[in-house]
C-alpha cells in the first residue's frame, strides 16, 4: 500500500537499517539488490523514500561518502520517514535524528522488528535555528535518537530550546545526551565505587608529535599517564583509528597512518581473564534497568563482535550463553556502578560496552545510546539468545508505553 509522504505518495516502504543489518549478519551479498534499488530510484527521482533506502544500503556496503550524498538528496525532498508497526499500532514514537552515517542515531528498528510500535524518523535540520523545520507528525512519545558527539552539541542545544514545554513525554532529552560523549562520560563517571573508566584526554597532533620526537615525555601532555596508552581521533566511532601504543616510537607510526588534528588519549587497562582471553560485554540500560545484549570473546584486546570469531567458535558462543544465563549475577555484582551510569547520565536508554577487570570491577569502554542492539542472530547457532533479547525488546516496549501513559 502506498505510503503518504510530505511531497506526495511513495511507491516504496521505508526500510530503515534492519533489513541490511540482517543480510550482513547472515553473510548475504546484497550488492545486486542495491543495483536494483539504484534503478528504481533513478526511475522515480522525486521519491525520497527510495533515495533514503538507497542511502542506507550504500552505507551498509561501506560506501559511506556516497551514501551520505544520497541521504542529503533525500532529505532535501523530505525530512520525515515512517517505519510502520508490524502489528496493529499500539504507540507512535517520534524519533528525532540527525543526518549522518549509520552510527549517528539510535537504530531502534533493529530492535523493534515485529513490534506494535510505529517509528517516525524525523531528521532535524542541524543548521537551522529551529531544527524542527518540517511539520511534526502526530505521536505519543518523543525520543531524541541522536548519539552524542562534538559535532552534535549545537543542534542538541537548539533542540533543547525547541522541545521546551513539549506536550508529549521526551526520552533521552537533548540536554542529557552530551553526558554520553566520550570525554564527558569519562569525567562524569569518576569516583563511582566498583567502576573503572579511564579519562579520555584531548591531546593535539602536535603534542603527540613532540612525544614521538622525544621533545616531551608522555606525562608532560597527559598527566599521570605512561605507556601503553589507547589513542583514537576525536569524533571517530566503531574503533576507527583506535590503537594501543606501547612506546614513543610507535607514536610516530600511528601519526603517519592516522588523520586528524585532535585525539583522545587514555590509559590501557589489561582486562584479560585467567585464560588469557579478553571478554567485552554490551549491556543496555532501559529506564535504569540493565539487560544483556552480547559478549564477544577474543585473544585481542580490541573486540568487535563481528570479527571476534563468535560465529566460527562454538566454545566462544557457549561462553556468551553462560553470560546471558548468569546475567542476573553480573547485574547484581555491578548494581551500584550501573545505577550510577543511569543516574548521572539522565538517559532513559543507553548502551554500555564494558568488561570486568581482574579485580572484579566494571571497566567501561564507552557509553552511547546509538549502539547497535539487535535480535538477528541465528537461533540454531546461538541457542536461547532470542529468549534474552526478547527481554530487551519487551523492556523497551514497556518503557515507551509507560511514558505514554498507556496500560501495559
Amino acid at each position: 500500500m502506498p505510503l503518504a509522504t510530505e511531497s506526495g505518495v511513495s511507491s516504496a516502504r521505508f526500510l530503515g537499517m534492519a533489513p541490511f543489518l540482517r543480510m550482513s549478519i547472515a553473510g548475504v551479498d546484497f550488492t545486486s539488490t542495491t543495483q536494483e534499488m539504484i534503478a528504481q530510484a533513478q526511475n522515480a527521482p522525486e521519491d525520497a523514500v527510495l533515495w533514503m533506502n538507497l542511502a542506507t544500503a550504500m552505507m551498509s556496503l561501506k560506501h559511506e561518502e556516497l551514501g551520505l550524498q544520497i541521504q542529503a538528496q533525500a532529505l532535501d525532498m523530505q525530512r520525515v520517514y515512517h517505519w510502520p508497526a508490524r502489528q496493529p499500532t499500539k504507540l507512535r514514537l517520534l524519533m528525532l535524528m540527525v543526518p549522518g552515517n549509520l552510527s549517528a542515531n539510535i537504530p531502534l528498528d533493529c530492535l523493534m522488528e515485529d513490534s506494535d510500535i510505529d517509528l517516525i524518523y524525523y531528521y532535524v535540520d542541524p543548521l537551522n535555528d529551529n531544527p524542527l523545520t518540517a511539520p511534526v507528525p502526530e505521536h505519543d512519545v518523543v525520543m531524541v535518537a541522536i548519539g552524542a558527539s562534538d559535532e552534535q552539541e549545537s543542534v542538541l542545544l537548539r533542540l533543547e530550546y525547541a522541545l521546551r514545554n513539549w506536550p508529549k513525554p521526551v526520552l533521552n532529552p537533548p540536554k542529557n545526551v552530551p553526558t554520553s560523549e566520550r570525554h564527558n562520560a569519562s569525567l562524569l563517571l569518576q569516583n563511582v565505587p566498583g567502576l573503572v573508566i579511564c579519562p579520555a584526554l584531548h591531546v593535539s597532533r602536535q603534542a603527540l608529535h613532540d612525544v614521538a620526537c622525544g621533545q616531551k615525555a608522555l606525562a608532560d601532555i597527559a598527566e599521570n599517564h605512561a605507556f601503553p596508552i589507547i589513542v583514537r581521533p576525536v569524533g571517530s566511532h566503531g574503533g576507527h583509528g583506535l590503537q594501543k601504543i606501547d612506546s614513543a616510537t610507535a607514536v610516530t607510526a600511528y601519526l603517519e597512518a592516522t588523520d586528524g588534528e585532535e585525539f583522545f588519549v587514555s590509559r590501557f587497562v589489561d582486562y584479560r581473564g585467567e585464560d588469557g582471553l579478553f571478554r567485552k560485554m554490551r549491556v543496555v540500560l532501559i529506564d535504569g534497568k540493565p539487560f544483556a545484549c552480547h559478549m564477544g570473546v577474543s585473544s585481542h584486546w580490541m573486540i568487535h563482535y563481528v570479527n571476534a570469531g563468535m560465529y566460527e567458535d562454538a566454545d566462544k558462543r557457549a561462553q556468551e550463553g553462560r553470560f546471558f544465563n548468569e546475567f542476573a549475577d553480573f547485574a547484581e555484582r555491578h548494581r551500584e556502578a550501573l545505577a550510577a551510569i543511569s543516574q548521572r547520565t539522565g538517559l532513559e536508554y543507553i548502551g554500555i560496552d564494558c568488561a570486568e577487570t581482574r579485580d572484579g570491577e566494571l571497566l567501561i569502554f564507552e557509553i552511547d545510546p546509538a549502539m547497535v542492539v539487535h535480535a538477528m542472530d541465528d537461533e540454531e547457532m546461538f541457542p536461547n539468545k532470542q529468549i534474552h533479547m526478547l527481554k530487551v525488546k519487551t523492556a523497551m516496549r514497556e518503557m515507551l508505553l509507560k511514558y505514554a501513559g498507556q496500560a501495559l
